[in-house]
This record gives structure tokens, C-alpha cells and sequence, in this order.
């Protein structure tokens, strides 16, 4: 029997958003209901609430959470009722090209649930990234639920479900930085300071923290930088060379998305070294970059799609790490807040008072 609960809703663009009353149905074949515990307040969802994801409103925003699942549909073999999980939008299909040629990281072919929740008035719901999780209950497909530990609170480990794992990812999964690299990392918010994180995990060098605002540099000095760049005041290239013997980085990610700050990182990169643009650029943004300059300094330039994770390998992995106290997940929630509470939470992101505001059921 569906189930009725409660959701945060975007109605239209840029309108605040409201809790609303939600219909949820029964899991069918492949799918799984989930009773989330935490969610995230991640800037994808304040993009799909200010249409810049696309126009399908109305959306049932979040997506990064964690939660016990609650029932499931049949065939499904990968959880069961009672599992703890985490939630992420890379259910890998195992049959598209990317994942026939063991390269499931990279799955052309991702899937979501096919039936649809509503309002009570019918109307059909867009679940933010295919999962929708400010909600007491929600549906994806089972391949969308990760098998953790149940030891990491779900505030905590939730938060793997996207911007945290996209940050650690890019470091290490896509910049493949390694043991004595220098780094510099271009925005030190949620996603840049998982970066940060990620890069000291692996042990790193030296780790450069640019950003605009001094708070969020301390931030990064407690995730692992060892030298901070406030770029308002200083040439940002200039620092990074300064800051590794006048060379430039192994590897420098971006994690802020605009021109400006991917030309930081091309520049600020050692001859033969890694760019890696993780933060998410708006569509008309254009990059001009004499092309020579590309030719001359070889190395790679690469984008990071959800820190080109496996969250089947990876999520588990991590969330071992942080109860080893290896990680530091728990630093990026700032603060824990009721469902009622996302619209001002969307505010303390746009003035970036806060690495992770997260709802907690």
C-alpha cells in the first residue's frame, strides 16, 4: 500500500520551497523504498529549485542521504529490508559499454526507479538526481542503495552520497594524486575541501587552499592544507608556483567551475601535470585558452563526474576510513536541521556560513 509522508517540494523557479504531503508507492521489480535518516543540503539541489538543471518542476529535492530500506520489489537481490545505506544517483546497469569493458565507474546507462511519486493531487514529482530524499520515505532503484556500516551516523555517512564524494573522488579517483604530489585545490567549499581531505588522505606533499574567503581556508587547514591562498588579495598562480618551489602543482582541481578559475588551475600546474574541474560550470559560460598554451604543457585535463566513483566499492571503503578516525567526515556537518528548516539552510549555503547543513528525520 503506498505510503503518505512528508517532503520538501520546489514548486516553480526560484520559489521557496514548501513541505508537502507525498505519495510514495510500493516498490515494483528492481526498486526499493528507503526511510531516510539524514540528507544533505547540497547546491544541486538549490540549482534544481532555481531551474538550473532543467524546467521539470515540480521537484522533490535531496539526494544526499542515508537511511534503512524499507521494502523491496522483486528481483531484488543487492539489499533487504533492514539494511543500512547510503543513497547515490550511479546505479551502474552492467550492460552499456563503460561497464562491459570493466569500467563501471564510468556507467553509460544509470538507472532510477520507473514508477513516480506525487502529491496527493496526482501530480507527477522530479526526484532530484533520481532520488528525492527530504522526504520520511522514499523510492529509488535498489541498485541506488549502498550497503555501509551502521556504526557511522547517518548525518555523517550520507553526505558520501554526492558533494563529499565528488571532492575525494576528484583527488583521488580522477587526479590519482599519490603519495608526495603537490596540490592545489581551487574553492574550499563542501566539494573543494573533500578534495582537500582526499589528497591528504593519500599523503600528499603539500596541499594549497585557494580561496576568496579566509573562513573557508581555515576549513581547509583542518581537512589537511598545508599552505592557504586567499586569491582576492593575491595572484593565485604565482602563490601555488611559490608554494611548490616555483614549478607549480602536480595536480589542481577546480572546484568552483568558472573560467577564471580553471585557467588558475591550468596555470598553476607543473609542466605534464593534472587539471581536474569538479565544480559544476553554468551552461553559457565559454573558455578561451590560446592553444599552444595546451599544446606546450602537455599533461591532462580532465573533468570529474561525481569524483568518478563506484559507490559500491568506494562508499563502503570510506565509511571504514572515517570510523578508523582517518577521515574526518563528521567535520563537514555544520549544523543538523528539520526538514522545515531547508529554505534558510539554502540562504546560509548562498552566504556560505555552512560546509553541509543536514536534515535529520
Amino acid at each position: 500500500m503506498a505510503s503518505r509522508v512528508q517532503g520538501v517540494v520546489a514548486r516553480g523557479k526560484g520559489a521557496p520551497v514548501s513541505v508537502e504531503t507525498i505519495i510514495v508507492p510500493d516498490p515494483g521489480p528492481g526498486e526499493a523504498t528507503v526511510t531516510i535518516q539524514a540528507c544533505g543540503v547540497c547546491h544541486t539541489d538549490l540549482h534544481y529549485r532555481e531551474g538550473g538543471i532543467n524546467d521539470d518542476f515540480p521537484f522533490l529535492l535531496g539526494h544526499e542521504a542515508a537511511g534503512i530500506v524499507d521494502a523491496v520489489g522483486p528481483g531484488v537481490t543487492e539489499v533487504a529490508p533492514g539494511d543500512y545505506v547510503v543513497l547515490n544517483w550511479r546505479a551502474v546497469c552492467g550492460q552499456c559499454r563503460a561497464c562491459l569493458r570493466g569500467r563501471p565507474q564510468y556507467c553509460f546507462a544509470t538507472h532510477n526507479a520507473k514508477q513516480k511519486m506525487t502529491l496527493v493531487d496526482g501530480t507527477v514529482l522530479s526526484p532530484a538526481l533520481g532520488i528525492g530524499a527530504f522526504v520520511e520515505k522514499t523510492l529509488v532503484a535498489a541498485g541506488q542503495c549502498t550497503k555501509v556500516d551502521p556504526a557511522a551516523e547517518a548525518a555523517v555517512a550520507g553526505l558520501l552520497g554526492c558533494g563529499v564524494m565528488a571532492g575525494i573522488g576528484a583527488a583521488i579517483n580522477t587526479g590519482n594524486v599519490q603519495r608526495d604530489d603537490t596540490v592545489a585545490v581551487i574553492g574550499c567549499g563542501g566539494v573543494g575541501n573533500a578534495a582537500i581531505a582526499g589528497a591528504a588522505l593519500v599523503g600528499a606533499r603539500r596541499i594549497i587552499a585557494v580561496d576568496i574567503d579566509d573562513r573557508k581556508l581555515e576549513w581547509a587547514r583542518g581537512f589537511g592544507a598545508t599552505h592557504t591562498v586567499n586569491s582576492s588579495t593575491t595572484d593565485a598562480v604565482e602563490a601555488i608556483q611559490a608554494a611548490t618551489d616555483g614549478v607549480g602543482a602536480d595536480v589542481v582541481i577546480d572546484a568552483v567551475g568558472r573560467p577564471e578559475t580553471w585557467k588558475q588551475a591550468f596555470y598553476g600546474r607543473d609542466l605534464a601535470g593534472t587539471v581536474v574541474l569538479v565544480g559544476v560550470p553554468n551552461p553559457s559560460m565559454m573558455l578561451e585558452l590560446p592553444l599552444i598554451d595546451v599544446f606546450g604543457r602537455g599533461g591532462s585535463l580532465k573533468s570529474s563526474w561525481y569524483g568518478d566513483c563506484l559507490p559500491s566499492r568506494d562508499f563502503p571503503h570510506l565509511v571504514e576510513l572515517y570510523l578508523q578516525g582517518r577521515l574526518p567526515l563528521d567535520r563537514f556537518v555544520s549544523e543538523r536541521i528539520a526538514i522545515t528548516d531547508v529554505e534558510a539552510a539554502f540562504e546560509k549555503m548562498h552566504h556560505g556560513d555552512v560546509l553541509r547543513s543536514v536534515v535529520v528525520f
